[in-house]
């Protein structure tokens, strides 16, 4: 029999509880904003995918199967040029999707919504663990270039453009390209960065970045970034500014609002159109991340400068950001420094004996 303090609510009466109780935590510092913007919106998926009016109580194992198998079949909005005849969720999305519904169902077993957890029923896995990781995620020299230099452009340009002029977002367009691609920030952190969190010392521009686990990090911002930074806060921010309903959020949407997580890559595709197609790759904003990482170690930047730059705690979670490059392993050959040292003294030495 089912037992009696079992309380018979609805999976959407439940999610809205669920959600409800992520959103409090997320203000009392328990879940990072982005964790909790997450699970809400994927138990806000399930309930659309599981049924909103039926009984969370009545949920087998096979209906989460179907629930698992409707998400990995839906298409991926995120990307505008995302075909939505391919319509299937990368092993990724489906691996973070799953660990969501579980995190919901163990809140409901002692919530008293289920007598058991669902979830252990189930059979449907994404075919790879942690999802698939493509071989490059990094743009290379000239791809990362290309975007840069597509952003300064269109900050040249600032904010003539079609449309009307409240609503033009060139400046802010370029000034999210530029900070992904030169600093690296999670993407979380650049849509919760505030105005106030840029500053000046010694002449140089700095941006106090707060990341994780309640840690921040200052980090100098390149001459080219600082000066799309100002033009933005002396134009394009206003342009967008509606009587101060976001007094204190750097990026705002047309409307006025904090810009969202989920419109940065809608930013960083509208600017890749502006770039030769030769020199075009898609990426996303975590993508830009591994580029900024990529490129400074390949320059030999020191390795806990970019832990420093990145906000990693630890140096050996650089290895998941660091990316091939071609021709650097040849590069670094030709440049091996034991080497120079040897060439440069046998050239003295020739120099000394009168050889050519």
């Amino acid at each position: 029999m089912r037992p009696a303090d079992i309380d018979r609510i609805t999976v959407q009466e439940a999610v809205d509880r669920y959600i409800e109780m992520v959103r409090a935590k997320a203000d009392t510092g328990v879940f990072a904003p982005g964790t909790a913007e997450v699970y809400s919106r994927d138990v806000a998926t399930f309930a659309a995918l599981a049924g909103p009016d039926l009984v969370l109580d009545d949920l087998t194992g096979h209906d989460l199967d179907t629930v698992l198998l409707r998400f990995a079949r839906k298409p991926d909005g995120r990307r505008r040029d995302a075909d939505p005849g391919a319509g299937r969720q990368s092993a990724t999305s489906q691996a973070r999707f799953r660990r969501s519904v579980s995190a919901f169902f163990q809140y409901a077993v002692p919530a008293g919504w289920v007598q058991l957890n669902p979830v252990h029923a189930a059979t449907v896995v994404p075919k790879v663990r942690g999802g698939l990781r493509a071989e490059r995620r990094a743009l290379t020299h000239e791809q990362a270039t290309g975007l840069l230099g597509a952003a300064q452009r269109l900050a040249v340009a600032g904010s003539p453009g079609p449309g009307r002029r409240d609503q033009r977002t060139e400046l802010r367009d370029a000034l999210i390209v530029v900070l992904l691609a030169a600093t690296g920030p999670r993407v979380s952190e650049l849509t919760g960065a505030n105005v106030e969190d840029f500053y000046v010392n010694a002449g140089e521009r700095y941006w106090r970045i707060f990341g994780k686990g309640g840690h921040s990090r200052d980090v100098p911002l390149p001459r080219q970034v600082a000066a799309i930074l100002d033009g933005y806060l002396a134009e394009g921010r206003g342009l967008l500014d509606r009587g101060g309903l976001e007094p204190k959020a750097l990026l705002l949407s047309w409307r006025g609002k904090r810009l969202a997580r989920g419109d940065v890559q809608g930013v960083i595709d509208r600017v890749l159109a502006r770039v030769d197609p030769e020199r075009r790759r898609g990426v996303t904003p975590h993508g830009l991340r591994h580029t900024t990482a990529t490129h400074l170690l390949a320059a030999a930047t020191d390795m806990d400068a970019v832990r420093r730059v990145l906000g990693h705690t630890d140096l050996t979670t650089l290895g998941r950001y660091r990316d091939e490059l071609p021709g650097e392993l040849e590069a670094a050959m030709r440049a091996h420094p034991l080497l120079r040292a040897e060439e440069g003294r046998s050239s003295a030495d020739g120099r000394r004996s009168g050889r050519p």
